[in-house]
Order: structure tokens, then sequence, then C-alpha cells
């Protein structure tokens, strides 16, 4: 058991890492006092939110916590206990540690985002990287620290292990659907009224909805993308050591701990080197930063791997490292396929813009079918790593390649979550009447924060894929171990077949209840928002001030009240299925939602994020630019891509993975009623 000792040390040094980060945010200047207010009602507002939404799920955990516990009092062999249920809540509490540090820097970054934009492009990037760079870290070295804290309070039993990653994605569902539903829910609501039948600039002061908005960016694009990936980087190691424990080699336990403590530092080393370089093109630095993390932890797996083999006598261990690789180089390429359907760089963004001149039933139709093309190459990537990661070593190798893809997590949730800092240093300069220079450094920011975060999104379900793929793996070695072999998967099988159509159809119940959220929130905000216009005296005029506060206030209770039933169902349905139909039908379930899941997270996520960049393409002067039929068009296909690439999509990775440990940590009880 000491041998994990030797990697928790690199998330030690992360949390140091992290610690010099924050206090270089804290040492810049948060511009003048009008900034600061600014900057501190959204904290505030984020504070809020969070705090509400911590108090909702805590309901639920305890609910959760009770069964665990009383479990074994009901059914003979459960195969969870209190044990299970403490490593449930360590998992919780990570998932909400890293979501509330991440959010907390972010808020406090914006308003000192925008004052160092003032001396150029940058001093901004190096600060919205700095808070992005701790949202990143932070994630990683909580969830790893954590990790190795619940494996030596539990000798490494896995089946206690895995309450820590059904405690995790409990908490990132629950983030990311919240998050979501709040931040599409005011975005929609502030550009539907204020850019399109007011005709004023997103962002004004004037907007009731903008702070609301601003707010919903922290809540959802940081703290609810922090612990949706934190979930997958948990899951990724979780799989490998159940694999591992099923086939009792020593060397393969301890792999994933050592990996994963190597990527710490190389995610370290990557934000570095991101921070130091001197800057060209945004885009370019912060792509270098992953690139050379990513080689770095490629030289270094052959050499951890090396180490082991010799260490425990075992030379087979080459097989991981060529899965290893086959998860980093997806990662990469699945990113690379969302830039080029995200980026206004590329021809596809353009020729979605382009498109925005006929109005906006047509930009929407042209954004919902690239979102489909995008599919191809990301699902074909997936399938060849995942045919080379068994080709060299197994279902290990297949759950050793998602931790591949995640291994260097902390450099790009980095590049990633910098991006709603830039955004929300955008809307501070226009709320305080900064320069138009100001304004433009940040929208540049802001720019290629899209597209970083169509990366993120693009290595969040392709993590999603591998993770909940290693987790069936394990789910299905662990009913086989139990039953002595007596459960085959079998395409012969009705019950198997039951359950991959039920499976194929929880993923659009689950999207669908989650728009229809969002899109309740919206009206009730639009509804707002134009009442606000039509009986506040002067506010157009900008002489009277807008009130935030009853935005803020309805985008909160509309997330909250809408995220408890697709929250529930998602629980409830993978049990209701283990329970009434067994544990084949729950394999055939747990197939089903990962083989619709995986596309069709990956065609809302890049529909949406192509619709919002075709919006900032015609915005940055084409087409007409601003107030151009062609842009108020783009406008409604944006507000129509929003909740896909910021609600639907995310959620739908932690979807599949949350219905998937759950399954894992609840087999042995499957089995014994069956």
């Amino acid at each position: 058991m000491w041998q994990v000792f030797i990697p928790a040390g690199a998330g030690v040094i992360g949390l140091i890492g992290i610690g010099f980060l924050i206090k270089g945010i804290l040492k810049a200047s948060s511009g003048n006092k009008l900034m600061t207010d600014i900057s501190r009602t959204i904290q505030q507002g984020a504070k809020a939110f969070l705090l509400r939404e911590y108090r909702t799920v805590a309901i639920l955990v305890v609910i959760v916590v009770a069964l665990l516990s009383l479990a074994p009092f009901f059914v003979h062999n459960a195969g969870v206990n209190w044990q299970t249920a403490l490593a449930f809540v360590i998992g919780v509490v990570c998932s909400a540690s890293a979501g509330w540090i991440g959010m907390s820097i972010a808020t406090r970054a914006n308003s000192r985002t925008t004052e160092a934009a003032r001396r150029g492009l940058k001093p901004a990037l190096n600060i919205s990287f700095s808070a992005g760079a701790v949202t990143g870290l932070s994630v990683v070295c909580i969830a790893f620290l954590g990790l190795v804290v619940v494996y030596l309070l539990f000798k490494g039993k896995p089946a206690i292990i895995n309450g820590y990653a059904m405690g995790a994605s409990l908490m990132a569902l629950f983030a990311r659907a919240g998050g979501g539903i709040y931040t599409k829910g005011a975005d929609m609501g502030a550009d539907l009224v204020g850019k399109v039948e007011a005709g004023i600039p997103e962002d004004d002061p004037r907007n009731p909805a903008v702070i609301a908005d601003n707010v919903g960016d922290n809540v959802g694009d940081v703290a609810g993308l922090g612990a949706d990936l934190l979930e997958s980087y948990v899951e990724s190691i979780i799989a490998t050591l159940a694999i591992a424990a099923s086939i009792a080699v020593l060397s393969l336990t301890y792999l994933p701990f050592y990996l994963a403590g190597w990527g710490i530092l190389c995610s370290l080393i990557g934000v570095g080197w991101i921070k130091m370089a001197k800057l060209k093109d945004p885009q370019a630095t912060l792509n270098g930063g992953t690139y050379i993390s990513a080689a770095l932890m490629m030289v270094g797996s052959f050499f951890i791997i090396k180490y082991l083999g010799a260490a425990y006598g075992d030379y087979s261990l080459l097989g991981p490292f060529w899965a290893i690789i086959a998860g980093i180089i997806s990662g990469i390429v699945i990113g690379e396929v969302s830039v080029y359907y995200s980026s206004t760089k590329h021809k596809p963004v353009r020729e979605l813009a382009n498109s925005c001149k006929s109005g906006p039933a047509v930009v929407i139709v042209n954004g919902l079918s690239l979102g489909m093309l995008s599919t191809v190459v990301p699902v074909l990537v997936i399938a060849a790593a995942t045919l080379i990661g068994f080709f060299f070593a197994g279902m290990y190798g297949v759950a050793m390649a998602a931790l591949g893809m995640l291994s260097i997590l902390g450099v790009t949730l980095a590049v990633d979550s910098y991006g709603p800092v830039a955004d929300n240093a955008g809307g501070i300069a226009e709320m305080a009447h900064l320069p138009g220079e100001v304004r433009q450094v940040t929208d540049k920011l802001d720019a290629v924060g899209n597209t970083t975060a169509a990366i993120g999104k693009g290595f969040a379900i392709g993590s999603a894929a591998f993770a909940a793929l290693g987790l069936i793996t394990a789910y299905r070695v662990t009913i086989n171990n139990l039953a002595s072999g007596s459960f085959t998967l079998s395409l012969a099988d009705p019950k198997l077949i039951a359950g991959l159509l039920i499976g194929g159809m929880v993923p659009y119940l689950y999207g669908a209840l989650l728009a229809r959220g969002v899109g309740r929130v919206a009206f009730q905000v639009v509804e707002e928002v134009r009442r606000q216009f039509r009986e506040i005296p002067g506010l157009m005029k900008g002489k009277a001030k807008a009130d935030s506060t009853k935005c803020i206030d309805i985008a909160a209770r509309g997330a909250l009240g809408n995220m408890m039933l697709p929250g529930i169902l998602a629980i409830a349905i993978p049990v209701g299925i283990g329970f009434a139909l067994g544990p084949v039908a729950l394999g055939g379930f747990l197939v089903g939602s990962l083989v619709v899941g995986l596309p069709l997270g990956i065609q809302t996520a890049n529909t949406g994020a192509a619709l919002d960049n075709a919006k900032k393409y015609i915005e940055e002067g084409h087409l007409g630019g601003k107030g151009s039929p062609a842009h108020k068009a783009s406008v409604v296909g944006d507000t129509v891509g929003d909740p896909l690439k910021d609600t639907v999509g995310p959620s739908i990775n932690i979807l599949i993975k949350l219905m998937s440990v759950i399954s894992l940590v609840l087999a042995p009880l499957f089995v014994a009623l069956h």
C-alpha cells in the first residue's frame, strides 16, 4: 500500500502550485470601484447559487447514504455498506470542493482580467489563464488525493472505492445540469430581448439579465465543467483498478497511480510554459502548452511502465503503454476535430455564418447538420483507440486509454476554463463603460476561449466514452465473478435487447428534460426583462438602474427546480432496470446508453459551438456586422445552440458515466436478488 505515497507527492506539489497561482491573481489590481462592485455582485450571485445547489443535493446525498448503509440489513451479500457510503460522501465533497475553488477564483479574476486588458493581450491572458489553471489543477489534485485517501483508508477494496466514483458522479450530474440550466436560461433571456428586440449591445448594463448571465458562466462553465471532468478523471483511474483487481496483477494495480501523478507534473509544466511563452497567437500558445504536456506524458509513461515492470518482474507492461499512447493521441485528434467544426478560422463555421443571410431557420438547420457530421471522426477515433487498447492489453488497455486521454487534464481543463473568465471580463468592460480597445482585447480572448471550450468538450465526451466502457467492462467482470460466470451478455437474450433499447432512449429523455428546463427559465427571464424595459422609467435611456437581482433569483430558482427530475431519473432508471430485469438487462442498458449518448453528446456540443462562433464571426465585422439582418439571425441560432453545447451535451457525458458507476456499485445487490 505504501507505493501510492510516491505518486501522491505529485498531488501535493500541484496544490503548492495552485497556491502560487492564487497569490499571483489576488495581487493584481481589480480596477476601479465600479469594476470591483460588478465583480463582487457576480461573485455573490455565484456563491449564493452554489450554496443553494449544494443544500439541495445534500438531501439526496443523505438518502443515498442511508440506503447504502442499510442495504446489508435487508439483502444478504448486498456488496455495499457504511464503508461504501463513506467513500461516496468523500467523492461528493471532493467534487463540490473543486467546483467551489474554481468558481471562487474565477469570480475574483474577472475584473482583474479586465484591468489587465488595459495593458494589452498578454497581461489579460496571464490573469485569465491563471484562473483557469487553478480550476484545472484543483480538479486533478483534489480528485487524485481524495482517491488516494479512500484507497488507503479501505485497503484498496474495489467495491468500496467504486463508491468514491459514484459520489463524484452524483455531484457532477447536478453541478452540470443545474449550472447549465442557470447559465443558458439567463443567457438566452439576455440575448433575445436585449440584442434582438431592443437592439442594445451584449452585456449592456441596461439589460437586467446581464449579471445573471455572467453569474451563469461561473456556475456552469467553471464549477459545472470542473465537476464533470473530475468525475471522468476519477472513473478512468477506478476502472483500471477494478479490472486490475479482477485479474490480480499487482503491478497493474499501482500503475494508474504513478501515471496520474506524472500527469499532474506534466500539467504543471504545460501551465508554466503557457505563462512564460511569448504571445503571438493566443490559440497557438494555449495549444503549445497542451502538446508539451502530452509529449512529456508519453515519454514519462514509458519509463514508469518500464520501472514497474522491473520492480514486479512483469515485463508485459508495454501493452498498457501503447494503450496510453492511443488514448492521448485520440484526445488530441478529437480536440482538433472540435476546433475544425467550431473555429472561425475554418470553413464550416464561415459557411454557417454566411447562411445567416437567409434567416434564422436556415442557420439552425445548417448548424444541426454540421453537428451531426462532426460525430464521424471522433466516433471512429474512439473505436480505433478501443481496439488498439484491447489488442495490446485487453479490457485493462481500454480503461488505460481513458486514463491516457485524461492524464494531462490539469492543463487541458485550464485551457478550457479560462474562457468564462475572459467572457466575464468583457461583460465588466461593457458595464463599466471602459474604452473600446479594452473590450476588443477581452473579445479576442473570449473568441479563442470558445474554441478551447470546444476542445474541452471533445475531451469530456471522448473520455466519457472510454471511462464508461471501462466501467461497463468492470461491471461485466464483477457480475460474472459473483455468479461464477452464469451471466452472459448475449444478443440472443431478449432481456439484453430490451435493456439496449431502453438505454438508447434515456439520453434523449434526459436531454429533453434539460432542454425544457432551459426553455422554462429563459421564458421567465425574457418576460422579466421585457417588464423592466416597459415599466422602469428611463431604463432604456440609461437614466435608471436595472434590477438584476430579480433575474438572478429567477434563474437560480428555475435551475434548481428543473434539475431534480432528470437527476433523480438518472439514478432511478438503472436501479429499476437492475431490480426488475436483472444484471443482464442492465448490462445491455449501459451499452445502449453509451452507443447513443456518445454521438448525441458530440453532436449537441459541436452544433452549439459552431452556432456561437458563427455569431462571433459576424460580430467581428463580417457579413454586415452587428445589427445587420445576418447578425440577428445568428443571435437566434446562438440561443438555440447555447443549451445544446452547455447543458444537454455535457450533461449526457455525465449521465452515461453515472449510470455505469451506479450499476457497478450495486452489481452485488442485483446478483443477489437474481
